[in-house]
């Protein structure tokens, strides 16, 4: 299972994020992986993906496949 130290991580949210906006999420950039985490609790789990899936996945962003 790969658990990195995310201690030193720098998080980022979207430019777009409003400042009173309760719906972000922040993702930091790792050396092999990038992790994401809900802003409203910094201290709480990150999900951590590998670069590759991370990539595949705003690939689909951008692609409209998650449009509901």
């Amino acid at each position: 299972m790969f658990c990195p130290d995310l201690t030193r991580a720098v998080w980022r949210k979207s430019s777009r994020s409003s400042g009173g906006s309760a719906n972000c999420v922040e993702v930091a950039n790792l050396v092999d992986a990038t992790a994401v985490r809900d802003s409203k609790n910094p201290d709480g789990p990150a999900l951590v993906f590998g670069a590759g899936t991370f990539s595949a996945f705003l690939d689909g962003i951008k692609a409209g496949r998650f449009r509901g």
